[in-house]
């Protein structure tokens, strides 16, 4: 099911229906700064599963303690789950809202509210006008993956390139099985991935290169 949504000035009835499905435990696909992304409430035990066995589609051997990206409305969130100094917050602060996600330990104490198995997290401040609107407007980050063709059909050889498997569009994901709702804006998004971080030691380890730039 389609929601069109204007991303410069968004229907607050669309934001609080989207809010509500992802409080009642179901998943949501929406634009970002690179691709569609698909997301849960990160409190939703119910979301998480559905979640976890939509990206099993694609990744047939994923486990429960698979990694999701947290996304947040604002730096500020970062810190009540993630360990930051100040260089590691001045880093990301420079970087953010962007095409980053970085991998940080956790606070000690966080994995059971986080949902987690392990003391570490990918966490994202997207630079899109719906996804922050509709965290700010569901009150607490979201857990999410990238939108994959994978997810819906068995390709009959591997894509040349990754980006072959994005979406451009949101209605695609109408065929993913478990989407409750789309929030589109009827714009064509970019097949790029995000650029990932890793922050847990000293030095600064890209994990993937994407549409984010580094070093920089």
């Amino acid at each position: 099911m389609i929601e069109y949504v204007v991303p410069t000035n968004i229907d607050d009835r669309g934001l609080v229906r989207a809010a509500r499905l992802l409080e009642e435990g179901g998943l949501v696909g929406f634009p970002s700064d690179t691709s569609w992304l698909i997301g849960c409430s990160f409190h939703s035990r119910g979301g998480l599963k559905k979640l976890r066995a939509l990206a099993g589609r694609e990744t047939p051997e994923v486990k429960e303690d698979r990694h999701f990206t947290l996304l947040c409305s604002d730096i500020s969130q970062f810190g009540e789950f993630c360990s930051m100094d100040n260089t590691r917050f001045r880093l990301i602060k420079r970087l953010s809202p962007g095409p980053y996600v970085f991998i940080l330990n956790t606070l000690l104490g966080t994995e059971k509210a986080l949902n987690l198995k392990r003391g570490e997290i990918g966490v994202r401040l997207p630079n899109h006008p719906v996804p922050q609107a509709l965290i700010k407007t569901h009150g607490t980050p979201l857990y999410s993956v990238t939108a994959k063709k994978s997810m819906y059909t068995r390709q009959g050889g591997k894509p040349e390139s990754p980006e072959e498997e994005l979406f451009e569009g949101g209605w695609e994901l109408e065929a993913i099985e478990g989407v409750d709702l789309i929030l589109d804006t009827g714009d064509e998004r970019p097949r790029i991935f995000t650029t990932v971080l890793d922050l847990r030691s000293s030095e600064v380890t890209p994990l993937r290169m994407g549409a984010g730039a580094w070093p920089v």
